[in-house]
């Protein structure tokens, strides 16, 4: 599996350590390590093994004087946390290590059938945004569903990029856009206006332990 995020943040790397979960990051090593592309381009790592893709940065990246990159805390005042900086976010995003974590995201969704979820995300970015569109312009085989937690109203620029590519789809509190079509969401029968939570973190956690467990008791029917 491959997460993408643009926290800066731990909560991933916590999540997946108290859950002993293996996870690699495109670092290598153990006192100071560092960023190591030639593992991230060749993708050599256990399946179940998550990749976690840290597209702006994080708080325990520290850039070096010599411009290497390593994961730990800054130990000087030559050295500063590797982030973006909302003004620079676009200009930056051409520079290492965010090119190496970007290159990972276009090479996902070149893969056959790549399914991209996002949740919290606001499409906001420009860069972010290039990327998820020209990877599914370039593969009709490939899709993204965006989880958004507001009204379709809040997200013009990500209901702009679902009209022009039919492989995006916008799953907004009170609608929905779909193959580049957008309409209010219904319960079917009466077509009674309904709403869609799964934009909520909680709600698609909820629905993916629901999952799981249906999962479970399928594969193991005499089990519980």
């Amino acid at each position: 599996m491959n997460l993408f995020t643009t926290n800066y943040d731990l909560l991933a790397e916590e999540a997946f350590e108290r859950n002993a979960v293996p996870f690699f990051d495109g670092f290598v090593g153990s006192r100071q390590p560092f960023l190591d592309g030639r593992t991230m381009d060749e993708d050599d790592i256990p399946t179940r093994w998550v990749r976690l893709w840290k597209l702006h940065g994080s708080t325990n990246w520290a850039l070096l004087p010599s411009r290497g990159v390593v994961r730990r805390q800054p130990a000087s005042p030559d050295e500063r946390r590797l982030i973006h900086p909302s003004h620079l976010k676009y200009d930056e995003s051409r520079q290492m290590p965010y090119l190496a974590m970007q290159d990972r995201l276009r090479a996902f969704l070149r893969l056959p059938s790549a399914t991209l979820v996002t949740i919290g995300y606001s499409f906001s970015d420009d860069h972010i945004n290039d990327q998820v569109v020209q990877g599914l312009r370039s593969n009709a085989s490939a899709v993204t569903f965006a989880l958004l937690f507001e009204d379709m109203n809040t997200y013009p620029q990500a209901a702009s990029l679902a009209q022009g590519c039919p492989n995006l789809g916008l799953f907004a509190r009170d609608r929905g856009c779909l193959s580049g079509t957008e309409a209010p969401w219904s319960n079917g029968a009466d077509e009674e206006e309904v709403a869609c939570g799964l934009g909520d973190f909680e709600a698609f956690g909820r629905e993916l332990r629901r999952l799981a467990s249906r999962g479970m008791r399928e594969a193991h029917p005499d089990v519980g």
